[in-house]
């Protein structure tokens, strides 16, 4: 509606102006800007975003609502986890990676050639099906399952059934961040590997016994998130480092990406988005947090 009243106005100052002046140059002056503008607007856009499946459905709304407003633009989004995400951002194959972790953390990724853009914190719990028994878990009793020395839920306090561990695939930026701060640097157990965050839900819900998990974004009802040394796995609590299990989620570009990506960029750092569209999508911004993580584990 603005666009419209603003082309209204122009038409009539220009009709003004031709008609007190009788200016012949001021007329091809202004058209010229006014095609310039039109021009500028309707170039069209390609964008892809690839990466994180944590970190999907917020791209994936954001990116939604931006192409509403920016009709010339077309944003593809897409998973395939972390490691894909800074791979082929880092090869140029794609204009944004997505990911969980930083890309220093990744073997085999030049980070200095690529920019990092933090979008959002994501807490990371344990799921699972609801008939095992269990609600809450010691940090050790989780590492115990996930490192494979406790099979049983009984041996928890849960129902005499196997345990079945369902882990991302190598290179799940949600799998490195369980790894790292859920079970302390130990690699998990061999299990079932899924490389998408909806499918393991998926098969969590319907699998007896199983275990896993998901960003905060992705629990609901038909799971359970677990709760560890007490500690319920709630926004409250990642905030100020009480739920340990947390990551940034990075969209990394290239070091002279285009202007048109940057401008997709600062509209998912804008207080609309960060104060709006990320907590309704179950992230935390950045700006909400009151503590922050170094590279190297520091919280200051």
């Amino acid at each position: 509606m603005k666009k419209k009243l603003l082309s209204v106005i122009t038409v009539g100052v220009l009709f003004t102006l031709v008609g007190c002046k009788g200016n012949g140059s001021t007329e091809s002056s202004n058209s010229g800007t006014s095609g310039s503008e039109k021009a500028k607007s309707t170039e069209k856009v390609d964008i892809t975003s690839v990466g994180s499946t944590a970190l999907q459905p917020l791209v994936e709304k954001v990116a939604e609502i931006y192409m509403t407003d920016n009709p010339n633009y077309t944003i593809t989004v897409q998973g395939g986890g972390s490691g894909t995400g800074l791979t082929q951002v880092s090869t140029g194959a794609v204009d944004i990676g997505n990911s969980d972790v930083y890309a220093e953390e990744k073997d085999g990724i030049d980070a200095s050639k690529i920019e990092d853009h933090k979008v959002a914190v994501v807490g990371v719990a344990p799921v699972v099906n609801k008939e095992v028994g269990v609600k809450n878990l010691t940090s050790e009793q989780l590492k115990d399952i996930f490192t494979g020395k406790v099979t049983n839920w009984k041996e928890v306090g849960g129902k005499d059934q196997k345990i079945e561990l369902i882990n991302r695939v190598s290179g799940s930026g949600t799998r490195a961040t369980f790894e790292k701060w859920g079970i302390g640097g130990a690699e998990a157990a061999k299990g079932q590997e899924q490389d998408s965050s909806g499918t393991v839900r998926k098969i969590v819900s319907e699998t007896p016994g199983a275990i896993s998990y998901l960003a905060f974004s992705y629990i609901d009802d038909s799971i359970i998130g677990l709760s560890i040394d007490n500690v319920e796995p709630k926004d409250k609590n990642v905030l100020d480092n009480s739920w340990k299990i947390w990551a940034y989620e990075h969209m990394y570009t290239k070091k002279d990406a285009s202007s048109d990506v940057t401008a997709f960029l600062d509209y998912m750092k804008s207080d609309d988005v960060q104060k709006n569209v990320v907590n309704e999508l179950g992230y935390i911004a950045i700006s909400d947090m009151k503590v922050e993580r170094e590279l190297n584990g520091t919280i200051k």
